[in-house]
């Protein structure tokens, strides 16, 4: 009888999670970026400490995003109404999982930046030489095919809406072609959270959805990245 409680409080927990992961736009992104982080610390020699410190900072986020759940749960089940309560508690809640966020940016940041510079620098001086207008030539063909995408679909127009998202496309081209020539680590981290804004403004305004963005986004990237590999 114990077996089958403890057996059925795991059950009731994974519930719990995989419902966060069904209605919570956020926590799937959280995922996604836990996931993408956790494969590449594969390829980074880090010490026991980073990587507890690592793994912290992602259940740091996902618990609160989880609470955050909760408790907006809790809220709807109490009341339908407007309440000020309500909506302190909410973002209470809210600003929490916001710190978490931030937070895991920081800890990411200062646990990468030593081993991507040292990494990056390397590719940096075998591409000093390569002439800048490539940079240029890659962001136009960015942006042809992502109009030629568009017209394919025949959604939205060259500057607003449809698949895939152009100015996503834009911004992570420029991420990429920022990365391939400039030798501060700095400068291209400000570059991609540029990049990052770019995008979440234009789901926000709901000109776009998360999956014109993500396509965009990879558009852009991947065909900068192959231009600039295939010349190099």
């Amino acid at each position: 009888m114990k077996a089958k409680k403890l057996f059925d409080s795991f059950n009731y927990a994974f519930e719990g999670i995989i419902y966060t992961l069904k209605t919570q736009r956020n926590m799937r992104i959280h995922f996604v970026i836990a996931i993408l982080v956790l494969f590449c610390s594969i390829f980074f020699e880090l010490s026991k400490v980073e990587t507890l410190i690592l793994f912290f900072t992602i259940a740091l986020v996902i618990v609160t995003e989880m609470i955050n759940t909760a408790i907006e749960t809790t809220i709807d089940l109490i009341t339908d109404k407007y309440h000020e309560l309500a909506k302190i508690a909410k973002n209470v809640a809210a600003g929490a999982v916001l710190i978490s966020t931030v937070n895991s940016i920081i800890v990411a940041y200062i646990i990468f930046f030593e081993k991507i510079d040292s990494i990056s620098n390397v590719f940096i001086h075998k591409v000093r030489a390569m002439p800048i207008h490539i940079t240029f030539i890659s962001l136009l063909i960015v942006i042809f095919s992502s109009i030629g995408m568009k017209a394919y679909f025949g959604k939205g127009t060259p500057l607003r809406g449809g698949m895939p998202s152009g100015h996503a496309a834009a911004a992570f081209s420029i991420v990429i072609g920022v990365t391939f020539l400039s030798s501060n680590t700095l400068v291209i981290t400000l570059t991609f959270i540029l990049a990052i804004l770019v995008v979440q403004s234009r789901i926000e305004s709901g000109i776009h959805d998360f999956k014109q963005i993500v396509v965009g986004s990879l558009l852009g990237a991947l065909i900068t990245l192959f231009i600039f590999q295939l010349i190099f």
